[in-house]
């Protein structure tokens, strides 16, 4: 499935819809080059979820977690290339939170089975393609659901 969107309010728009369909122990992961829109989507995202604190990129501390309608745990995993780091993924994963992960693949044989992989590619200054590859049947539905 793919979505494009040519401005931040689309983005914007795009991620709140996307945090209205979620539910607790949801996993989103989020693969895209540096300044393709990540984090600006996890901001977007973290809005839409009612956390009123700054969200911006957790890449020196792993992780960081936010109170809202739901919590959220947003990861960037980026500093975790070659490492066999365990930070308690499933107390991260199956806890009371959704779980945003920027550059999961490299920690890919430590995600859910189930969850909502998203590329995010920029074609331009303003304009994105956000390609998401649902994992598993909850995901699929929401992805239905997205789509309306």
């Amino acid at each position: 499935m793919e979505i494009t969107v040519a401005s931040l309010e689309e983005t914007n728009q795009l991620a709140l819809k996307l945090a209205n369909l979620l539910e607790v122990q949801d996993t989103i992961t989020l693969e895209g080059d540096l300044g393709a829109g990540k984090t600006t989507f996890t901001q977007y995202l973290a809005k839409g979820l009612g956390i009123k604190r700054t969200v911006n990129s957790p890449t020196f501390t792993i992780l960081k977690q936010y109170e809202g309608r739901l919590p959220l745990n947003h990861l960037d995993v980026y500093r975790l290339a070659d490492s066999d780091e365990d930070l308690g993924w499933d107390e991260i994963f199956y806890g009371d939170a959704v779980s945003v992960v920027e550059w999961a693949h490299l920690i890919e044989q430590d995600l859910p089975a189930e969850r909502l992989a998203i590329e995010i590619q920029r074609i331009d200054e303003d304009t994105r393609r956000f390609i998401l590859k649902p994992i598993g049947k909850r995901y699929k539905r929401l992805c239905e659901e997205l789509m309306k």
